[in-house]
C-alpha cells in the first residue's frame, strides 16, 4: 500500500491527481520514497500524454524552455513541442503510446533531479515494444517554488543489443 507524503517535490498522488492520473504504484519499482515518487510523477504524466495522444497534455509537462530530442529533431521550447507532437499525433503516433519504467534516479540539486528510464513507444495495434524501438531516456526534472516538477530536458537513445 502506498502513503500520500508531501515533499519539498510535492506528493505524487496530488501531481498525478490534478491531471486526472492515477498513479501506478508498480511503475516506481525500486525507488518507493515519497520524494523519488514525485519526481516520477513525471514519466507517468508523460505516459498519460502519449496514452491520451494530447499534445498539449504532453507540453505542459515540459519547463517554457524545455527541451525535447525525439529521433533527428531537438525542439526547444515548450510550443515546439507542442506542434511537433501535435503533428505526430495526428499522423504517424496516431493511436500510439509509451511504457517504460525508471531505471535510475539521482539528485543532481535540492531542485533539479535526473532519472534515467528503459521502455519505448508501442504503436497502434501493437501489443508491445518491438525490439528496434526499446530506447533508454534520460530525463532532467526540475522544482520551482509553488509549481508542480516539469520537464526541462528529455532525450532517448535506442538500445541495440
Amino acid at each position: 500500500m502506498t502513503t500520500t507524503a508531501t515533499t519539498r517535490w510535492g506528493d505524487a498522488k496530488e501531481i498525478l491527481g490534478a491531471a486526472g492520473v492515477t498513479e501506478d504504484p508498480a511503475y516506481v519499482r525500486d525507488f518507493p520514497g515519497p520524494e523519488e515518487r514525485a519526481i516520477l510523477a513525471v514519466p507517468q504524466l508523460i505516459q498519460a500524454a502519449w496514452k491520451a495522444n494530447d499534445a498539449d497534455f504532453f507540453a505542459d509537462i515540459f519547463a517554457e524552455n524545455g527541451s525535447l530530442l525525439m529521433g533527428d529533431e531537438q525542439l526547444t521550447s515548450r510550443e515546439e513541442i507542442r506542434a511537433y507532437m501535435a503533428k505526430g499525433f495526428s499522423g504517424p503516433y496516431r493511436g500510439a503510446y509509451v511504457k517504460g519504467y525508471p531505471v535510475a534516479l539521482r539528485m543532481l540539486h535540492p531542485d533539479a533531479a535526473m532519472v534515467v528510464t528503459g521502455g519505448g513507444i508501442i504503436l497502434a495495434g501493437e501489443s508491445g515494444i518491438a525490439p528496434d524501438r526499446h530506447i533508454r531516456a534520460t530525463w532532467i526534472i526540475v522544482r520551482r517554488e509553488g509549481e508542480r516538477p516539469q520537464l526541462l530536458s528529455h532525450q532517448s537513445s535506442p538500445v541495440t543489443g
